[in-house]
């Protein structure tokens, strides 16, 4: 591939994914599915938003991998359904000592619901971006660890968005992949630093699953491992700062 198609694979990704996204968004805004208070919370400054941002980035992030990469439309859809589910039905619980906890007690929470049906699905999608077990495995802890940190900052306006962008930059090195999230971050970036919209965990989790995709069907096994020695480390500290 010459330098100049792999740059058009790149802005093609990035304009497919920009442009879905702002197409969902403004369906959603207009026409909200379901509940319309299910689609309003309060954030961190006590100010009204809109959740709507969130799905339309995972569906802009979906159809943009799609064609080259069914595995990491699988991925990001699986996070956005987990993330809606725990937008919905989420509760006072942090971090995932207390969500096990209840789920030993019996009790199926969000988080919990997050945490295997994230992980299950990263794992089917490293297994179909990898072919040796050993990869397959790395791949799949690399999409749910992204997939969990982008969701693990977002807690202002714009933090997750950036660092989407931020975390995508260096792939687009390696492959037009990486321009998806690009693209379904920026669409919404704008309403999110404005404080109208929020990505809740749903939008959060699949970008992140989007750029963890991304990551490992980029990387060979020391790449691998690298980011997710990273990412557990980060599990580890979101843990422990869940649990101050």
């Amino acid at each position: 591939m010459s330098v100049a198609s792999g740059a058009l694979g790149r802005i093609g990704t990035f304009a497919v994914a920009f442009g879905a996204t702002r197409s969902a968004y403004g369906q959603l805004l207009r026409r909200p599915p379901g509940n319309p208070g299910s689609w309003e919370r309060t954030n961190h400054a006590g100010r009204p938003v809109r959740l709507q941002s969130g799905p339309a980035a995972a569906f802009g992030s979906a159809v943009a991998v799609l064609p080259t990469a069914p595995a990491a439309a699988l991925a990001v859809a699986a996070a956005a359904v987990c993330g809606r589910h725990d937008d919905l039905h989420g509760d006072h619980r942090r971090g995932f000592r207390e969500h096990l906890a209840a789920l030993r007690d019996g009790e199926v929470t969000s988080g919990a619901v997050k945490l295997f049906g994230i992980g299950a699905a990263s794992l089917a999608a490293g297994a179909l971006l990898k072919e040796k077990p050993v990869d397959k495995v790395l791949a799949g802890v690399v999409i749910a660890g992204t997939a969990h940190l982008v969701n693990l900052v977002d807690v202002r306006p714009g933090r997750a968005g950036l660092l989407v962008l931020g975390l995508s930059a260096p792939g687009l090195l390696r492959g037009s992949l990486a321009a998806a999230p690009m693209g379904a971050a920026a669409a919404v970036l704008g309403d999110d630093l404005g404080e109208v919209t929020m990505l809740g965990d749903m939008g959060a989790h699949a970008l992140g699953a989007a750029v963890g995709s991304a990551v490992a069907g980029s990387n060979g096994r020391l790449g691998l491992a690298t980011h997710a020695a990273g990412l557990v480390a980060a599990a580890v500290w979101g843990e422990r700062a869940a649990s101050a």
